[in-house]
């Protein structure tokens, strides 16, 4: 009984290996996902996963980059290109990605020379360590509003500043605004330029921003922007200078008591592209996203300038505002003009004379 028992188990065995050895021409790896699986030639391809093959091959992600927060109207612009791209064409996926995820604008800009981003929206100031001439835009007290700017930066003077770029491999396609800086402090009101004299100011690593506040009296200091609320709060520095929006958005006010209106200078953003990348693109891609550029600028102007005045509104409601009458604020002009005079070689003396005439043709 027990040899028949052992018997049948032997055929049973041989079957089953039979059984699994059978199909040698088709070799398959079902436990390991990153080998492929070869098949029989005259074998038809999934349809479904040729569809979904040929969709991931045909969009190209375009990521931009921008430093700041998902509050800001700069924010707010950057979707709004992303829902005009993605409406006209599917040959693209925008991902947008604030608060410096990515890299801060000078990293991000550099990434963009590299073609390992594609999109970034710095403000011009960071851009100076790459094209000298963009000092231009830190010259305190020469533009002197929004509509003023628009037209200097939406004409020929605008279009020779996107001509600099080519070289840094870089494309610039749309100017978007991060808008006048406006000075805060916790000493004093400051409503002419006396009333600076000794405040300890934080301002940006930049030359030109460091020689204006000296030429008006204060001590400036350099200081990241991370670093800022404390340093303001610890009384390590008197005070700094940003857009509204940014003073609001950073609760400035909860370390500062006196606001001012100094609007001294005017700071564009830039919408740029990785020249490496652009050149790959169609002349119908290239139009979508260059429209797209200049129509989601359009929107943010429109938010930054909306976000400034209720911005203003609700920083009076917890600190002192002080509005620099047009005198004072002619006095502040006045001078700083040695600080013009010696930047302006440096910069581009044609550069500098172009800016100053556009800015007088529509003032």
């Amino acid at each position: 009984m027990k040899k028949i028992v052992s018997l049948l188990m032997l055929v049973f065995l041989l079957l089953l290996l039979a059984a699994c050895g059978g199909g040698s021409g088709t070799t398959s790896t079902d436990n390991n996902n990153d080998q492929e699986t070869e098949t029989d030639a005259s074998e038809p391809a999934d349809e479904e996963n040729e569809s979904a093959s040929n969709i991931t091959g045909e969009q190209q992600t375009l990521r931009v980059s921008i430093g700041v927060n998902d509050k800001h109207p700069q924010y707010e612009g950057a979707l709004k290109f992303k829902e005009i791209v993605e409406s006209k064409t599917d040959d693209f996926v925008v991902e947008v990605y604030h608060s410096g995820q990515v890299a801060d604008d000078r990293s991000a800009i550099e990434m963009l020379q590299f073609g390992t981003l594609e999109i970034t929206i710095p403000s011009t100031s960071p851009l100076v360590n790459f094209v000298k001439e963009y000092g231009v835009f830190d010259l305190p007290f020469t533009i002197p509003s929004g509509e003023v700017a628009d037209q200097v930066l939406d004409g020929p003077f605008g279009d020779k500043m996107f001509d600099l770029l080519g070289d840094q491999q870089l494309v610039g396609l749309a100017w978007w605004e991060n808008g006048f800086r406006n000075l805060t402090n916790s000493v004093r009101p400051v409503e002419k330029v006396e009333d600076l004299q000794g405040l300890k100011i934080r301002t940006m690593e930049n030359e030109i921003h460091l020689d204006a506040w000296r030429e008006l009296g204060a001590n400036p200091t350099p200081m990241a922007f991370p670093e800022l609320f404390a340093a303001m709060q610890q009384g390590t520095v008197d005070g700094q200078e940003n857009p509204y929006p940014t003073i609001e958005l950073s609760n400035f006010y909860e370390v500062q008591d006196y606001l001012s209106s100094t609007g001294h200078v005017y700071t564009p953003f830039i919408f740029l592209f990785s020249k490496s990348i652009w050149d790959e693109l169609t002349a119908d891609q290239q139009t979508i996203i260059r429209e797209a550029a200049l129509e989601a600028g359009q929107f943010n102007r429109q938010r930054n300038r909306e976000a400034n005045e209720s911005s203003l509104e609700a920083l009076k409601e917890h600190m002192t505002f002080s509005e620099i009458s047009p005198e004072e604020h002619q006095r502040f002009q006045d001078t700083i003009l040695p600080v013009i005079e010696k930047h302006a070689d440096n910069i581009g003396k044609d550069i500098v004379d172009d800016f100053l005439e556009e800015i007088a043709k529509h003032q």
